[in-house]
């Protein structure tokens, strides 16, 4: 069997689907051919895409001004078309809905192959702000959903999602929920780990430290983590650490607020790490994992925190929380921030319920991909096999 991963945005670019779509294919590889078609993206390489254990087919771009990301362009590259055209793939299986991905289903279609498509995103936030104008976002989203509702099967990331694209965007086609993963590995001393990410950062060895990994971007409701703790230390907190791990559009703006709330010693901006040895190391060191996004419909990060025995703290109505039960395995709160703050004090004072709370999200939350994509294939096989 040849499988082509079919996906919007490509490395260097790093956001969970790129993270999701890299684990599968790498995985993958053991049980069929894989490609994956990308577009090229600002200061992506051909020669780092040779080194990967799958075939990468790119296509031309264009930069989108004021974003992070670039207009994948496969109907302007002709050598793409070729590609894919000749590419011999036995089914498509698309991670986001637009023009790369579009190229997939319709390769599909022409060919009488099986189509699969994963439900990754929240598209109607995505589009709401940039077209305020209520048809215009009916018409994107019409187009989204077009693309989803043609293919043959849909994998929904959690329950949450799932429900919301049945009720909310009109998603006709066959949907599953497939959880995502983590190639994360608990660390092996703990102790170890804590003095490696103090060193690195400059964090007293007493601090009680709070994490958040991800694009430095307002979307995620970065902001509200800022405040919040403002409000925490105003409450008492004292001898902490906030890291933010990442880079994005919004980091000065995040920088600025951080001075304004006078949290300029408490928070450490760490920019990218790419080490997943330090990233282990950062989530195992984190008392808490702050993730108040509203935006996020189930981010690996929340995976890789759980790996490391770290509750997450989400806020109500965040789909991305899906998969967790408030006070077992994870913190749920009021989106307010006096009440997140509160919350934070609350927990630190109950240890033992923190105990709990911390083991059970390594029992319930952390999956790894190995096991994910071994059903992963298996389906696919059941695809190939009932198209035929």
């Amino acid at each position: 069997m040849k499988v082509g991963l079919f996906i919007d945005t490509w490395y260097p670019m790093v956001d969970g689907v790129i993270k999701v779509v890299d684990n599968y294919a790498r995985r993958l590889v053991q049980y069929c051919e894989v490609v994956v078609f990308c577009p090229e993206t600002r200061g992506s390489r051909r020669k780092d895409d040779g080194q990967r254990p799958y075939k990468v087919v790119r296509c031309s771009s264009l930069p989108i001004l004021k974003s992070d990301y670039d207009l994948p362009t496969p109907a302007l590259d002709p050598k793409f078309e070729a590609q894919l055209m000749l590419s011999g793939i036995d089914l498509v299986h698309i991670h986001s809905p637009f023009s790369v991905s579009l190229a997939g289903v319709l390769y599909a279609k022409l060919h009488h192959l099986p189509a699969v498509a994963t439900l990754h995103s929240q598209y109607k936030q995505d589009f709401e702000k940039p077209l305020k104008f209520k048809p215009a976002l009916r018409v994107a989203m019409d187009a989204i959903m077009r693309v989803f509702n043609s293919c043959d099967e849909c994998w929904a990331v959690n329950g949450g999602i799932r429900d919301m694209y049945v009720r909310e965007y009109g998603l006709t086609a066959p949907c599953k929920v497939r959880l995502n993963a983590t190639d994360h590995q608990p660390v092996p001393d703990p102790a170890e780990a804590a003095r490696k990410v103090d060193k690195a950062y400059g964090i007293p060895a007493g601090a009680t430290v709070f994490l958040f990994v991800g694009r430095i971007n307002f979307i995620k409701n970065i902001d509200f983590i800022v405040r919040a703790l403002a409000k925490a230390k105003a409450l008492g907190l004292k001898d902490f650490r906030m890291l933010f791990v990442g880079r994005g559009q919004d980091a000065d703006r995040l920088a600025a607020l951080v001075r304004e709330q006078g949290l300029s010693e408490e928070v450490v901006m760490c920019g990218l790490v790419e080490s997943r040895e330090m990233l282990e190391c950062l989530y195992s060191r984190a008392k808490l994992f702050l993730f108040p996004s509203l935006y996020d419909a189930n981010s690996l990060v929340q995976i890789e925190a759980a790996c490391q025995g770290t509750p997450t703290v989400f806020l109500e109505g965040a789909r991305t929380a899906a998969t967790v039960t408030p006070g077992v395995n994870g913190f749920i709160c009021p989106p307010d921030e006096e009440a997140y703050a509160r919350m934070i004090l609350d927990i630190l004072a109950s240890p033992d319920l923190y105990g709990r709370v911390s083991a059970a999200a390594r029992a319930d939350l952390y999956l790894n991909w190995d096991d994910v994509v071994r059903e992963v294939y298996a389906d696919y096989c059941a695809l190939v096999s009932a198209a035929k």
